[in-house]
């Protein structure tokens, strides 16, 4: 993945390449190398009460025995856990290759929603962010203790910003938990990603497309809780530093959307991340993620592994002939994962 070059069809390194690598594999791409849809994903739900007394939802596909049998916890098997994006869920184009990589190699698979984001309102007068590692901790723990084997994880864009910082939040604890964790064109520097994710192109089409569905989500839990926060703001907000300053910011506990964007990025702290591998790899393409504010060699300490190719756009990394696939991602991902086991 760190030579990774789209096909020709969809090739570019510049502004261009990077909208199509990513606008492209999202809508039209297979999630895998065949031509396999994503019906044939059949997760089993589980919904958990959580500490302060909300709920979310888990998406499990178990590791088929030889007799055809699903088998989540069954002893030696390992298990991967994908941490979705904003927005995103168990059905996301990359959460569908993940799942078809770890049935052709066995493994468990499971895909916790961020509240909000299995297709229920949570309960509780909060949502979630691209720094809950409280949230990832008690999830990752609680998937250990039922699954009893090794387990790995990867975050999505922004669930791998939030699985960095429980990385490094955790400290020597983390690796008793994962035996890795790889992050996926994550947002390491917020502030860098809202400022760009917020002008001209992308404000009009990926910001509105964000906005589409969090707002009415934050309208929602405002009918829930009346006067949780300032409607006429949060219905006059038109990019995510707006939204977040309005709703995101105040309801997790931060003074405003630049104290939350400066203590949730994950960048200040790759050096501190020990004893647990970690990948981090963004596509220097990315409209999201400016290729300027990535981390360099020399920013990140010695259990992290940057890969940076040139092309690949925000979670797209298409392969093969039109219409493409997106398994080339966890082909890649995977088995660095998988070596840590």
């Amino acid at each position: 993945m760190e030579l990774y070059k789209a096909p020709r069809w969809l090739a570019g390194q510049g502004s261009w390449g990077g909208n199509a690598q990513t606008i492209w594999p999202a809508l039209f791409s297979r999630p895998n190398g065949q031509s396999a849809p994503s019906a044939e994903v059949s997760y089993q739900r589980q919904r958990w009460d959580t500490p302060d007394g909300d709920f979310i939802d888990v998406d499990l596909l178990p590791a088929t025995t030889g007799d055809g049998l699903g088998a989540v916890h069954r002893a030696g098997v390992p298990l991967l856990v994908l941490f979705h994006g904003l927005e995103g869920s168990s059905r996301s184009h990359y959460a569908l290759a993940f799942a078809h990589w770890a049935q052709a190699q066995g493994w468990s698979y499971a895909v916790p929603h961020f509240r909000g984001c299995s297709g229920e309102l949570n309960l509780g007068p909060r949502s979630y962010h691209s720094g809950d590692f409280v949230e990832i901790d008690w999830i990752l723990r609680r998937l250990l203790s039922r699954h009893g084997g090794p387990m790995v994880a990867v975050g999505i864009s922004m669930g791998g910003n939030a699985l960095l910082r429980w990385a490094q939040e955790a400290g020597s604890e983390a690796i008793q938990v994962a035996k890795a964790v790889a992050a996926v064109s994550s947002p390491l520097d917020l502030a860098a990603a809202g400022d760009a994710i917020g002008r001209g192109f992308n404000r009009q089409v990926y910001t509105r497309m964000f906005l589409k569905s969090m707002k009415p989500k934050a309208l929602a839990k405002l009918a829930q809780f009346p006067g949780l926060f300032d409607e006429q703001a949060l219905r006059a907000s038109r990019d995510l530093f707006e939204f977040d300053n309005v709703f995101t910011a105040p309801l997790h506990g931060f003074s405003g959307t630049p104290d939350y964007w400066a203590r949730c990025s994950s960048q200040p702290g790759l050096k501190a991340i020990t004893g647990m591998p970690a990948l981090v790899l963004n596509a220097r393409n990315d409209p999201f993620i400016p290729g300027a504010s990535l981390p360099r060699p020399q920013d990140v300490g010695p259990w992290v592994t940057l890969w940076q190719p040139e092309e690949g756009g925000h979670v797209g990394f298409p392969a093969g002939p039109m219409p493409g696939h997106v398994s080339a991602l966890p082909q890649a991902v995977g088995p660095w994962l998988a070596q840590h086991l």
